[in-house]
């Protein structure tokens, strides 16, 4: 039996796979990227089954940041042109999160820049947003930044669903991305989050100058964690910033990557987002072979993603279904017809 094999049965009986194992099936899968590709597939079906869920994202304060990490267009440490404004209010967070209902996302999160929110007036203001974004059905989501307890169960009493914040990359990486703050920091903001009862959504990025065992290192500690949701980030390199001149990566390794983290992370929602377009080019469906079962829809923080239309073309086209129907059919036969964009 070949290790994919191998490794796919002993996830499927609920064993876990080790950093060695998982080390080795990379190796095994550079030469074989579709058959190991093949097996996380069956994996993310046993345990994640047909249907793949999305989720969409408001930049709700923007620029400024006082953090130095090395892929981020909003770092106050750069000049990369993007765009800088103070929280939006309650109102036109709503707003957009009504947009993203009809185009079929299951939860939308409010994304503020910085290490944290800091005012008062803010925190009143999110907490008000969360409360309108519920009713309108969707499951409120919130990326601030590093967040003491008191505020996780002020997010909590609010109504949020999920708190979300990256790690972007292992431990030992770390310091190559970031130094205006400590790795213990964002693990720590994970574990207070999970403790006040919120869903956790945490990953990174893929295509730092990281290598695959700082991956999977990644990876085992998302695990160890025991968060909810994995976003899959892809670098985009933004002018301005030091990692602007940095290669992608080849779109084989980075699908060779999403199925090594299915397998670390078998019963886990792996999430697609930013530069997953831009990083896969021709090859973006396979990522869901590979085994994701979620995407963010529609545009990042800075920068422009895919239209809603074609993420739900895709996912018909694959067999399988979104966890929520798009509601705009007019629009989203359009727009697949053109394969345009909507502004």
């Amino acid at each position: 039996m070949k290790l994919a094999e191998k490794l796919k049965e002993k996830c499927l009986r609920g064993r876990e796979i080790t950093a060695e194992e998982a080390l080795c099936l990379f190796e095994e899968g550079t030469e074989n990227p579709f058959a190991v590709m093949a097996q996380a597939s069956e994996i993310r079906e046993r345990f994640r089954g047909k249907e793949i869920n999305l989720c969409a994202i408001v930049n709700a304060k923007s620029g400024r940041c006082s953090e130095d990490c090395a892929f981020c267009a909003q770092s106050a440490h750069y000049r990369t042109g993007a765009p800088v404004f103070p929280l939006k209010k309650a109102e036109e967070i709503a707003k957009e999160a009504k947009e993203a209902l009809k185009a079929g996302a299951e939860m939308f999160g409010i994304v503020t820049s910085g290490k944290k929110l800091r005012r008062e007036k803010e925190w009143q203001e999110v907490c008000r947003a969360i409360e309108l974004v519920s009713r309108i059905g969707l499951k409120p989501c919130a990326s601030l930044g590093i967040i003491e307890k008191r505020r996780a169960r002020q997010l909590k009493e609010a109504g949020l669903f999920r708190y979300h914040h990256n790690l972007e990359t292992a431990r030992s990486f770390f310091p190559q991305i970031c130094t205006t703050h400590s790795y213990e920091e964002d693990v720590e903001t994970i574990e207070i989050a999970k403790d006040a009862g919120l869903s956790v959504c945490a990953g990174g990025i893929i295509g730092l100058g990281e290598g695959i065992s700082h991956r999977i290192e990644l990876a085992l500690t998302l695990r160890e964690l025991k968060v909810d949701s994995v976003p899959l980030n892809f670098l985009n390199p933004i002018k301005g910033t030091p990692l602007y001149r940095r290669d992608l990566l080849p779109p084989l390794e980075i699908l060779l990557t999403i199925s090594i983290f299915r397998f670390l992370l078998p019963d886990k929602d792996l999430r697609l987002c930013g530069g997953t377009e831009k990083n896969l080019r021709q090859l973006l469906p396979l990522a869901i072979v590979a085994g994701a079962n979620a995407v963010m829809t529609g545009n990042y923080l800075t920068t422009e993603g895919r239209n809603p239309a074609l993420d739900h073309e895709l996912i018909r086209d694959l067999g399988l279904r979104a966890t929520r129907e798009f509601q705009r059919p007019c629009q989203c036969e359009e727009v697949v017809e053109n394969k345009g964009r909507i502004s």
